[in-house]
């Protein structure tokens, strides 16, 4: 523990169609709250809490997740994720997941806000047997600085990598360096200030459902800009471009619901914050 600011470990299993926790532990600046059941599914929810109320210099986290057969997991976090100036070290993440046959995992963390001189790096890796289905989001959102300035940041990393029986699936790695780079550029964020992703992974993807997402969001005017890509295995990528974090929230929101209706008949959870 003496190398982590955070650690934290959850593994979960099906008993007789409740999901339950078989194993968690957590220490340090990372805590897990109780579960929480929405309906009668059987799917649990966990919120993931950093004490500290944000990640400074140097801090380091590592988290450990693990769904057996049949487990049914929502995990998201209490408030957005800050991260604070970093004069010498950056502040670090690592999340390794594995999802075993028929386990579902919603991983939908709050916006990640970098505030002026940060440095952060995030690294996901998520490893999945077959028949395992996965809804991952993420939200970029720049912090404030006392001259109202976007893009103090000085640099965010996330990668995340993905394997399906030990087969890399997906490699996406977003480095957005405000410091190196002009950030307002066409390639990069194209005048736009916020940026999210989602990746979904499922046997039940069709072109259906492809369809019904695509004309659900897509953008008439500029409030935003969105691109949806398939991926080699049954499922595909959302990323978002845009200038407020509700309207990013409100398109995967949507998705979410979609998805929802189409592969479970049912809603999702709203996640309350407050």
């Amino acid at each position: 523990m003496s190398n982590w600011t955070g650690v934290l470990k959850l593994d979960a299993e099906d008993r007789g169609g409740r999901t339950v926790a078989r194993n968690v532990y957590f220490q340090g600046a990372l805590k897990l709250m109780r579960p929480i059941y929405h309906d009668d599914s059987g799917k649990v929810c966990y919120y993931l809490l950093n004490p500290g109320g944000g990640y400074l210099d140097g801090d380091r986290y590592r988290l450990h997740i693990s769904l057996n057969e049949r487990a049914r997991v929502t995990l998201t976090t209490q408030s957005a994720t800050k991260i604070y100036k970093t004069p010498n070290s950056l502040a670090y993440q690592e999340t390794e997941i594995h999802l075993k046959e028929g386990s579902f995992l919603e991983y939908l963390p709050d916006p990640l806000i970098a505030y002026r001189n940060a440095k952060y790096k995030q690294k996901n890796v998520i490893r999945m047997e077959k028949g395992a289905t996965l809804i991952y989001s993420d939200i970029i959102t720049p912090g404030w600085s006392p001259d109202g300035e976007f893009f103090s940041y000085e640099q965010l990393q996330l990668i995340n990598e993905i394997y399906m029986d030990e087969e890399l699936i997906t490699f996406d790695h977003l480095k957005l360096s405000p410091s190196v780079k002009n950030m307002k550029t066409i390639g990069i964020m194209e005048g736009y200030t916020h940026i999210g992703s989602m990746i979904v992974i499922c046997d039940q993807t069709n072109n259906e459902l492809l369809d019904r997402i695509y004309k659900a969001v897509k953008s008439e005017e500029n409030e935003y800009k969105i691109g949806l890509s398939l991926l080699p295995v049954p499922g595909f990528s959302i990323r978002i471009l845009a200038n407020l974090t509700q309207t990013i929230e409100r398109i995967f929101n949507e998705c979410h619901k979609l998805i929802s209706e189409e592969w479970f008949q049912t809603s999702p959870s709203f996640l309350r914050k407050y």
